[in-house]
């Protein structure tokens, strides 16, 4: 996953304005309580933010969801 699939992903999953505030304001507790905005500005990959968003918002189903075609989301 780079970084413009995880913001589509995260737009997707949760709608583009909400998506965006859960990266600038959620904090990981598995990733030390950073938020997704400043893990990927540490270089952090977007694959385990993703992951841990899934696991704090209860989404595990939703882990992958980057690897469907766009269309079939």
């Amino acid at each position: 996953m780079n970084h413009s699939e995880f913001h589509d992903v995260l737009a997707d999953v949760f709608g583009p304005a909400y998506g965006q505030a859960l990266a600038r304001t959620l904090a990981l507790p598995g990733l030390g309580h950073r938020t997704a905005d400043e893990l990927l500005e540490a270089g952090e990959s977007p694959q385990k933010i993703w992951t841990a968003i899934c696991s704090e918002m209860n989404i595990e189903d939703e882990a992958f969801r980057h690897r469907v075609n766009r269309d079939e989301r």
